[in-house]
């Protein structure tokens, strides 16, 4: 059996050599791994790198990227039964890693799992809040619902052949293919031991395009969810409760503060402004989402 990681990297080079160290001594006693790398153009060493552990190395003009696209075309030059997607700036925890996230399949019905993330002292306060909300301890095979992440994540090839990526959306494009094997009465699994180090060091306006961006692509994955300006305030508000409360209980407020203000506007601006972004979005516009500056 061979199994398929796809990883779409940007000027990943911080992070990519330790991800595929960490790939080159998972677990593998009864199947092989290649790696694809799709790249929409790094200029620093990520290429470099990815070739210095033979991976399979495509290409996307910038122009042509969407995130469902570059996935799109890793699948597509992918040989394996099993795909695997994960972050460039994401480092699996352990060495089970690989062989946990695609335990599940085990089940036929199941076709695609999501595992645990976690962040490291270089993420934001709030987004460790994040984690622990979206991505608890206790493993749900298979679980209720669509939710699902593809920077920690595994489909069925055969899945994926019935039902690509969206190449339209501005984000979850994961939760969007997730929804419609769902409709099919296929299903979704989360497994907790199938842990990755999610490193996010983004800027205040990056944090602000991520969300928004998010926010449309959510349109027309459940056009019934409508976010007021009274809805984003009263999330803001109930958030930074909650944030300042816990890192009360830590004993790392004071230092917290601002970050946890910060990042709580800018993921509730950025969804009130995308949930009411109507239009259709040029092609400038696009690039401006997907390439947050």
């Amino acid at each position: 059996m061979l199994v398929s990681i796809v990883i779409r990297t940007l000027n990943e080079q911080k992070h990519l050599n330790e991800l595929l160290e960490a790939i080159k001594y998972q677990v593998v006693d009864d199947f092989d791994v290649e790696v694809v790398i799709v790249d929409s153009g790094s200029t620093d060493s990520t290429l470099e790198i990815a070739g210095s552990f033979d991976c399979h190395i495509i290409h996307i003009d910038k122009k042509d990227f969407s995130f469902g696209r570059s996935l799109n075309m890793g699948c597509n030059s992918a040989r394996g039964e099993y795909l695997v997607f994960v972050s460039g700036h994401c480092i699996p925890l352990n060495g089970d890693w690989l062989k946990n996230i695609i335990s599940p399949f085990a089940d036929k019905n199941i076709a695609y799992v999501y595992g645990k993330q976690v962040g490291n002292e270089l993420n934001k306060f709030s987004e460790h809040q994040i984690f622990e909300k979206f991505y608890p301890d206790e493993s749900c095979i298979p679980q209720n619902g669509f939710f699902c992440n593809n920077a920690n994540s595994a489909l069925r090839k055969s899945a994926w052949l019935n039902n690509t990526f969206d190449e339209e959306l501005t984000g979850l494009e994961d939760m969007e293919l997730a929804k419609r094997l769902v409709d099919t009465k296929l299903k979704v699994a989360y497994v907790s031991n199938a842990t990755v180090v999610h490193i996010h060091e983004e800027n205040w306006h990056n944090v602000r395009l991520r969300y928004e961006r998010e926010a449309i692509a959510l349109q027309k994955i459940m056009p019934e969810v409508h976010v007021r300006l009274f809805d984003a305030i009263r999330y803001f508000l109930s958030s930074l409760f909650h944030d300042i409360c816990k890192a009360l209980k830590k004993q790392c407020a004071f230092r917290n503060l601002t970050s946890i203000f910060m990042f709580r506007f800018m993921q509730y601006w950025g969804t009130y402004r995308g949930n009411h972004e109507h239009r259709k979005l040029s092609r400038q516009v696009k690039e401006k989402y997907f390439y947050p500056k």
